[in-house]
C-alpha cells in the first residue's frame, strides 16, 4: 500500500496554495488560565487542578502560558505565584506570562512573584485601542502613549520581557497602532500582540492587520520584534483567522482548551494543535490531547459536546452501515492506517483514540458483526447478529452496551 497515493489532497492544489513548509516555528501560548477563566458560566479551578493542566500543556509542547493577572487581586496572586513556582521546581521548557493593563500597578505584582521565584514572567500590558474604545472612555492618545510608557519602561527597569498589548486591533486607526506599537517598540516590548478582542475579524481583516504591522512597524523599527496572534470567536471565525494571521506572518498564536474565554470564547487551542500538527508544523506527541480538554471540562464545569471535534464523544463514532463496512473492509486488510483514515479526516491514534463502531436504527450487519466481534462474542453466530439487528432497526437512537448485553443475555 503507498499510502500517498490513496488520499489527493485539494488543499494544496491551487497554485496559489499557502505552503505551510515555508513557515519557521509557530509558537502556542495557551491562554485557558487568564482569558479561559474570564468566561461568566466558568468555575475556576484549584492550584492542584490549575498545576495539573500546566503539566498538560507542556506534555502537548505549548511554549507559553498566561498563568494569570495578578493583579486582579489576592487569590489571583497566590495562583500565578504557585504555576510559577511549579514551572520553576519542576525544570518545565513552558515558559510564564501574565495580564497587566497599561497600569504600574498591575505590573508591580508580576515583577514581585518572577523575582520572588526566579524565573523570568513576560508582562502582557494590554490597552485598548480602536476609536470606539476611546469614546467611550474619553481616551486622548496622548494619555494612552503615556500610561502605556510608563508601564512598559517599568516592567523593563524590572527586567521582565514585555509583551505590548492593543486590545481591538481590528478596529484600531493604522495611525493609533503605529504610535502604540511603534513606541513600545522604542521602549523596549520585543514581542507585540494584536488582539481581536471582540471577535469582530474575517480572515481577510486578520491578514491585512497583521501585515500591516509588520511591514508598516515592525521592520521598519530594525529590532527583532515578533507578532502575537489573539482571537475571539463571536462570528465563529476565531480558528480560520488564527490561521490567516499566521500566513501573514504572526509567529504566536494565542487559544483556549475548548475555546473557552471572555463571552463565546477564544481560537481553540486544542483544534489549533490537530491542524498545525496536519500539517506538519507541530511535532509534539498530542495522544493527551483528550486529557488536557477533559480536564479542563471537568475542572473549569464547561461540558464538551458530542459532537465537538476531536475529543467529542462521536468525534471517531459511527451507528453508520456504509460508513462501519468501509472501516470493516479497511480493517480486514490488515492496514490500522487505513481504517483510521477512511471515514475520518484526522486519525483517531494521534490524539490516542480509536475508532468506534455502535449499532443503531442506520445500522448494517457490518456494524453488529464488528460490534460483537469488539465485544468478546461469536459474529458468525447469525440468530445473534439478527437479533442485535432486529432491535436496532426498531430502536430510535443507537443502542448502549447494557441494552446489547441485555438483547444477548436474554437469549
Amino acid at each position: 500500500m503507498d499510502e500517498s497515493d490513496l488520499i489527493h489532497d485539494w488543499n494544496t492544489h491551487e497554485a496559489d496554495a499557502f505552503d505551510w513548509s515555508t513557515l519557521g516555528e509557530i509558537q502556542l501560548d495557551d491562554e485557558t488560565l487568564r482569558d479561559g477563566l474570564q468566561n461568566a458560566s466558568v468555575v475556576d479551578p484549584d492550584i492542584a487542578r490549575k498545576i495539573r493542566i500546566l503539566h498538560l500543556m507542556e506534555e502537548l509542547g505549548i511554549h507559553t502560558a498566561n498563568i494569570g493577572l495578578p493583579g486582579a487581586g489576592p487569590r489571583a496572586v497566590e495562583a500565578v505565584t504557585a504555576l510559577a513556582r511549579e514551572i520553576s521546581d519542576a525544570g518545565l521548557s513552558i515558559t510564564a506570562n501574565c495580564a497587566a493593563r497599561t497600569v504600574v500597578a498591575d505590573v508591580e505584582p508580576i515583577a514581585r512573584i518572577s523575582q520572588e521565584v526566579g524565573i523570568p514572567i513576560e508582562a502582557c500590558t494590554f490597552i485598548g485601542s480602536s476609536p470606539i474604545r476611546q469614546y467611550a472612555e474619553d481616551w486622548t492618545l496622548d494619555e494612552m502613549l503615556r500610561v502605556s510608557e510608563e508601564a512598559v519602561t517599568f516592567a523593563i527597569g524590572e527586567g521582565l520581557p514585555v509583551l505590548f498589548v492593543t486590545e481591538d486591533t481590528v478596529r484600531a486607526r493604522p495611525e493609533t497602532l503605529k504610535a502604540l506599537y511603534g513606541k513600545a517598540i522604542e521602549w523596549g516590548a520585543r514581542r507585540l500582540c494584536l488582539a481581536d478582542t471582540v471577535g469582530h475579524a474575517t480572515p481577510a481583516g486578520a491578514r491585512a492587520v497583521v501585515r500591516f504591522v509588520i511591514e508598516e512597524i515592525v521592520e521598519p523599527s530594525g529590532e527583532d520584534v515578533g507578532v502575537d496572534w489573539h482571537g475571539h470567536r463571536d462570528r465563529g471565525l476565531g480558528l480560520a483567522n488564527a490561521f490567516a494571521a499566521m500566513q501573514a506572518g504572526a509567529t504566536r498564536i494565542h487559544g483556549t482548551a475548548l475555546g473557552i474565554g471572555e463571552r463565546v470564547g477564544n481560537v481553540e487551542m486544542d483544534l489549533l494543535l490537530v491542524n498545525l500538527k496536519l500539517l506538519g508544523v507541530h511535532e509534539s506527541d498530542l495522544t493527551k490531547l483528550p486529557e488536557y480538554c477533559e480536564l479542563v471540562a471537568e475542572a473549569c464545569q464547561v461540558p464538551i459536546g458530542n459532537g465537538y471535534p476531536v475529543v467529542g464523544r462521536d468525534a471517531f463514532r459511527t451507528g453508520t452501515g456504509v460508513h462501519a463496512a468501509a472501516i470493516v473492509k479497511a480493517e480486514a486488510k490488515g492496514e490500522a492506517w487505513l481504517a483510521d483514515r477512511i471515514y475520518s479526516g484526522i486519525p483517531a491514534s494521534m490524539v490516542g483514540r480509536t475508532q468506534v463502531i455502535e449499532i443503531g436504527p442506520m445500522s448494517g450487519l457490518s456494524n453488529v458483526k464488528c460490534w460483537l466481534k469488539n465485544h468478546g462474542y461469536d459474529p458468525m453466530d447469525q440468530a445473534l447478529c439478527q437479533t442485535l439487528f432486529d432491535a436496532a432497526k426498531s430502536a430510535d437512537r443507537v443502542l448502549s452496551t447494557t441494552a446489547l448485553e441485555r438483547l444477548i443475555n436474554s437469549r
